[in-house]
């Protein structure tokens, strides 16, 4: 029987990583956390980039006895959970709808694009040091930009949500939303001017997937910001 081993290098307060570690502990799958401290730097380091060419976090590496090509590395955090959707078994929670509703999967695809492309990459340290030369005032600046994708975020899903973004089970678009919320909150974001996104993150908070993904419960979480 073939035997699997992931790895997952990942910093408690990246909300890509946190994405993988949701969407890991909902479909029960165990992995080995590499820390790097994204503040010291540690994702430029050789042994970081030797693995991650952009030098971020995080980096998913699956291994198995069989394979005949050598482990799998994906420094994508979107990638790497279309490849565990790929690689899960059949009766593991789907990240997106069934294959028979591409709408809906377009939709999810859609809702993890915007929170990819047009609010989290506002909140990356390396693109907060890049706009701190101009005089622009990250926070303020920062804060905007999240609002504008959580706005069009919240268009959408005000047509789409049940009980989460799309539907009534945890899709991709929820894996990713919950630490954008995280996110938004940290850069005073008033989530409440969402609603749907609002009510959505406040019933994600009580999956046991993303309490174990949460950022106040890592192994790297320092101890002044750790759930109690």
């Amino acid at each position: 029987m073939s035997q699997t081993r992931i790895t997952l290098h990942t910093y408690f307060r990246s909300s890509c990583s946190a994405r993988l570690r949701i969407a890991l502990a909902l479909k029960n799958l165990s992995y080995t956390p590499i820390f790097v401290n994204l503040l010291k730097g540690e994702q430029h380091a050789p042994t970081n980039t030797a693995l991650n060419p952009s030098g971020t976090v995080p980096t998913l590496i699956v291994e198995n006895d069989q394979s005949t090509t050598g482990p799998v590395t994906i420094t994508q955090s979107l990638a790497a959970l279309e490849y565990l959707e790929e690689i899960s078994p059949a009766d593991s929670p789907s990240l997106l709808p069934p294959a028979s509703d591409p709408e809906a999967r377009a939709v999810v695809r859609t809702l993890a694009e915007i929170i990819s492309c047009d609010v989290q990459p506002v909140t990356n340290l390396r693109i907060l040091k890049r706009v701190a030369p101009f005089g622009v005032d990250r926070t303020a600046w920062s804060k905007e930009l999240i609002g504008e994708g959580l706005r069009a975020y919240e268009t959408i899903v005000a047509r789409t949500a049940g009980v989460f973004s799309v539907g009534d089970r945890i899709t991709m678009a929820d894996v990713c939303l919950i630490p954008a919320v995280w996110g938004a909150q940290r850069s005073e974001v008033d989530i409440t001017a969402f609603p749907t996104i609002a009510r959505i993150a406040q019933r994600l908070e009580l999956e046991d997937a993303v309490k174990k993904g949460h950022w106040r419960t890592q192994g790297d979480t320092p101890e002044e910001f750790r759930l109690a």
